[in-house]
C-alpha cells in the first residue's frame, strides 16, 4: 500500500524569490517528494510549501529545504510582516493523508526534530499531536513572544527545547515541528482597516476576546491583517477540524459581520490544498440556499469557487488545488466502471458493489434524462427530489470498493498470529473475531446503502422518461443482484462469528434487506412493465 503523509513547511521569507525558488528546488529534487503548491506572500514574508510522500521522503525533504533556509535566511535581518514568527523555519507539521496514522506523523516530527538539532545545531520544539507537554500542543502558546522574545525565553525552565540546544541563535531562531490533523489556511478579504479585520477576527475566533468572551466558531484561529501589495484585508483564518466548522461558515460568519460594519467583502483565499469533501460541503450549503439543483461534481467545485470568490487573488485552479485531484486519485463522475486496480484479483468480491454501482449509474442517468426536457417540464420537482437521492447511494458505494478488498484482510492476519501459548491463543482469537466483523460489517453496509435508493428509483420509474425504461429496468435487476452478492459475503463469513446472539441478529438483518430489494426490484420492473403497455 502506498502511504502518504503531507508536510507544509512555513519559511519566513516571501519577498526573496532566489530563495523561496532554491527551498523550493529542494523539495523537488527529494525522491519520493512531490511538491504540490506554494503560497508566498509580500506582506507577511512567509510563504508556505506544500508536499506529499512516504514517510521517509518527507522527513528527508523537510530536512534539504531547512538547510537551504539556514544558508540564506538570516532572522537577525527578517523584517517582520504582518504573520507571527520565530524562526527561519518557522512551523512543520506533518499530517496524515492516506494508509498512514497519527502515530507516523509524530515519528516524523521526532525524526526530523532530531535531524535539525544534530545537523543544524538549533533549538527545536514539538507542537500538536507530538507535544511532550500539555501546554505545548498549542502552537501559538510556544511562539508567544515571537522572534524578539526568543533569547529570554530560552533561558526559561519552562521552556526548554524538546531537540536541540537551549540557546538563541540569532541566524535561525527555533522551530516547532509537530503533527496535526488537516487544517486549512483560509482568508477572507475585505476593503477595510486591518483593525476592523481584525474585530471580525475575533468575534468569530474560538477562542475569541478571551475566556470572559468566546468568539462563535469552534476549532477556529483568527487575525486580521493588511496586505500592501493586494490593498485589502484579510480575516486570516485556520480552520482546525473542518468536521467540527465547515470552510463555508467561516465565510457566511465573517460576511455577515462583515455586512453589520457596512464592510464590503470581496472574495476569499484557501491556502495550499483542501480536501475535495470541503468543496462539497459548500457547494450543498449553496444549493440549497439558493435551491439548486447540481449533480455534476466538476460544476459544483464552480459554483463554489464563485460563490466564495477563490479567485479574487490568485486562480483557484481545482486539479492543482484539492488534494483528491492533485495526488490523481479517480474521482468518478459518470458510469463507474472503470476503476484503478493495484491488482485484478484483490476487488473478484467487490463485483456486487460493482453492480449496484452500475445499477445507481443507470437509475440517475434515467432521471437526468427526463429533467430539464421540456415535454417532462412539470416533472422537475419530482426528478430534483429523487435524481440525488441515487446518485448519493452511487457516490457513496465507490469507497467502499477499495474497502471492502481490504476488509478480509485484517481476518488472515489475525489467523497468522502465534498460537504457542493459551495467552497467544486468547489474543489470536480476539483479533479473528475483529478481523471476521469487520469483513462482515462491508457487505451489510452495502445492503443498506444499496437499499436506501429503492424509493426514489421507485419513483423515476414512474414518472422517468419513458424512453428510458430499458434503462430503469437493467438498473433495478442491477441493484438487486449486487445486493444478493452482498449478502453472500455476508451468509459466507456467518459461520466464524462466535456470539450466538450476535449472528443471529446479522443473518435477521441482512435477511431483511435482502426481501427488501427483491420487493422494490420487482416494483420497478413491474411499474415499467405497466408504463411500456
Amino acid at each position: 500500500k502506498m502511504k502518504l503523509i503531507e508536510c507544509v513547511p512555513n519559511f519566513s521569507e516571501g519577498k526573496n524569490k532566489k530563495t523561496i525558488d532554491e527551498i523550493s528546488e529542494s523539495i523537488r529534487e527529494t525522491p519520493g517528494c512531490s511538491l504540490v503548491d506554494v503560497d508566498g506572500e509580500e506582506s507577511t514574508n512567509r510563504t508556505v510549501f506544500t508536499f506529499v510522500g512516504d514517510p521517509d521522503s518527507v522527513v528527508q525533504g523537510a530536512f534539504n529545504a531547512a538547510k537551504v533556509a539556514f544558508n540564506r535566511i538570516d532572522m537577525a535581518k527578517h523584517k517582520g510582516g504582518e504573520h507571527p514568527r520565530f524562526g527561519a523555519l518557522d512551523v512543520c507539521p506533518f499530517i496524515p493523508v492516506k494508509n498512514t496514522t497519527m502515530e507516523d506523523c509524530i515519528d516524523c516530527a521526532n525524526k526530523l526534530a532530531g535531524m535539525l538539532a544534530q545537523q543544524l545545531d538549533v533549538p527545536v520544539y514539538l507542537y500538536g499531536f507530538a507535544a511532550r507537554e500539555e501546554k505545548r500542543k498549542i502552537l501559538s502558546n510556544i511562539r508567544s513572544g515571537e522572534y524578539e522574545g526568543l533569547e529570554e525565553k530560552l533561558k526559561s525552565d519552562q521552556w526548554v527545547p524538546d531537540y536541540g540546544p537551549a540557546k538563541f541563535v540569532p541566524s535561525w531562531g527555533t522551530t516547532a515541528v509537530g503533527a496535526r490533523k488537516f487544517l486549512i489556511a483560509y482568508n477572507v478579504n475585505l476593503i477595510a482597516t486591518k483593525e476592523q479585520a481584525h474585530k471580525i477576527a475575533l468575534n468569530i475566533r474560538e477562542s475569541g476576546r478571551g475566556p470572559e468572551k468566546r468568539g462563535r466558531l469552534k476549532s477556529v484561529q483568527g487575525i486580521g491583517w493588511y496586505l500592501e501589495k493586494e490593498n485589502l484585508a484579510q480575516v486570516s483564518t485556520n480552520v482546525m477540524d473542518i468536521d467540527i466548522t465547515k470552510l463555508h461558515q467561516v465565510y457566511t460568519e465573517v460576511c455577515a459581520d462583515a455586512k453589520a460594519l457596512h464592510l464590503p467583502v470581496v472574495g476569499s483565499q484557501i491556502i495550499g490544498l483542501v480536501p475535495l469533501s470541503v468543496m462539497l460541503d459548500a457547494a450543498d450549503f449553496f444549493m440549497e440556499e439558493e435551491g439548486l439543483f447540481i449533480l455534476n461534481e466538476e460544476s459544483k467545485i464552480r459554483l463554489v469557487v464563485d460563490r466564495m470568490g477563490l479567485s479574487s487573488i490568485t486562480p483557484f485552479l481545482p486539479q492543482q488545488r484539492i488534494i483528491e485531484f492533485e495526488l490523481q486519485l479517480e474521482i468518478i463522475r459518470t458510469l463507474p466502471l472503470i476503476l484503478y486496480f493495484p491488482t485484478f484479483w484483490d476487488y473478484c468480491t467487490c463485483f456486487p458493489i460493482f453492480l449496484e454501482i452500475t445499477g445507481a449509474a443507470l437509475c440517475t442517468m434515467t432521471g437526468l434524462l427526463t429533467y430539464g426536457k421540456k415535454q417532462w417540464e412539470t416533472l422537475e420537482s419530482v426528478m430534483r427530489d429523487n435524481i440525488p437521492i441515487v446518485h448519493r447511494c452511487m457516490t457513496e458505494l465507490i469507497p467502499l470498493v477499495d474497502k471492502d478488498s481490504k476488509a478480509f484482510d485484517v481476518f488472515m492476519a489475525a489467523m497468522k498470529l502465534p498460537k504457542q501459548t493459551d495467552e497467544d491463543k486468547e489474543r489470536r482469537q480476539k483479533a479473528m473475531q475483529e478481523g471476521i466483523l469487520e469483513a462482515i460489517d462491508i457487505p451489510l453496509k452495502v445492503l443498506t446503502t444499496c437499499n436506501g435508493a429503492w424509493p426514489a428509483v421507485v419513483e423515476i420509474a414512474t414518472h422517468g422518461n419513458i424512453n428510458c425504461l430499458s434503462d430503469i429496468q437493467v438498473g433495478a435487476k442491477c441493484l438487486e443482484t449486487g445486493v444478493w452478492g452482498a449478502y453472500q459475503n455476508v451468509v459466507i463469513n456467518l459461520p466464524q462469528v462466535q456470539d450466538e446472539t450476535l449472528r443471529q441478529k446479522i443473518t435477521s438483518d441482512a435477511q431483511t434487506e435482502m426481501n427488501k430489494a427483491k420487493q422494490c426490484c420487482q416494483q420497478v420492473l413491474s411499474i415499467a412493465e405497466k408504463r411500456r403497455q
